[in-house]
């Protein structure tokens, strides 16, 4: 990680910047010259998307922290059965990269927000709250991807599938750029188990107050909880096995 930290920073900025110029600024200077200065959820299409395009940027970060590392570690490299000869355990070699995968998410985020700020889409005295959502929504995706990285042989195929059909639909179908209720209905369970949507939805609670009940703010928060517990789990269990082997 330390090798590509300016590359990593890169990527992990450049892209969610293009992404906020283009569709923050760009879509939404149309969106408000048709619906005015408060058209969605009643505030500026900018700071409606803001919130999605932190969760989404920890997400992406987590996921490439998550693969990369764990397919080089199993397939490419090998460098993991090397550590494993000596007194380290998979659990602390698990540890290790998502560990590595906590700071790029937390430094990625912590920039990116700073970046929102400074476009005016997280002036709120409670935006703050966004980054640890965020951060919770990276880690959480990322547990889970690890715990996949750790067991796939062909990873070819597995790269191939996670862009298509997770991803992807992720991205668009989260109510990332519009409320997740303007979709038809068979598709909206793409967003409810999606990590991208209950951040999303916490962090334009955090940002500029969107309405949710706190019923629907706990389920928001446990299932990120819940996803993260699972995904380390099978993340410790599938390493350990994988090094066993």
């Amino acid at each position: 990680m330390l090798k590509f930290i300016w590359v990593i920073l890169a990527i992990s900025i450049l892209n969610p910047l293009l992404y906020l110029i283009s569709f923050g600024l760009g879509v939404g200077t149309l969106i408000s010259s048709h619906m005015g200065s408060h058209g969605i959820d009643g505030v500026s299409y900018l700071t409606f998307i803001a919130p999605a395009l932190l969760a989404s940027s920890a997400i992406q970060n987590a996921m490439d922290e998550a693969i990369f590392p764990t397919l080089d570690g199993f397939k490419w490299g090998k460098q993991f059965f090397g550590m494993n000869a000596t007194p380290q355990s998979g659990n602390t070699i698990a540890g290790g990269v998502f560990l590595a995968l906590m700071v790029r998410t937390v430094l990625g985020v912590s920039i990116y927000s700073l970046i929102l700020y400074l476009f005016g889409a997280m002036s709120s005295a409670h935006a703050y709250l966004a980054i640890p959502i965020a951060v919770l929504a990276g880690a959480s995706f990322g547990a889970v991807i690890m715990a996949l990285a750790a067991s796939v042989d062909n990873e070819d195929l597995f790269l191939t599938m996670i862009g298509r059909f997770l991803i992807g639909p992720m991205f668009l179908f989260s109510g990332t750029f519009y409320p997740l209720n303007s979709l038809p209905i068979g598709l909206r369970f793409i967003g409810w188990i999606s990590p991208l949507w209950h951040a999303t939805e916490l962090g334009r609670y955090a940002t500029y107050g969107h309405r949710i009940s706190g019923t629907m703010a706990a389920v928001h928060f446990l299932v990120l909880l819940v996803m993260l517990v699972i995904g380390l789990f099978f993340t410790f269990r599938n390493y350990s096995r994988r090094l066993a082997k």
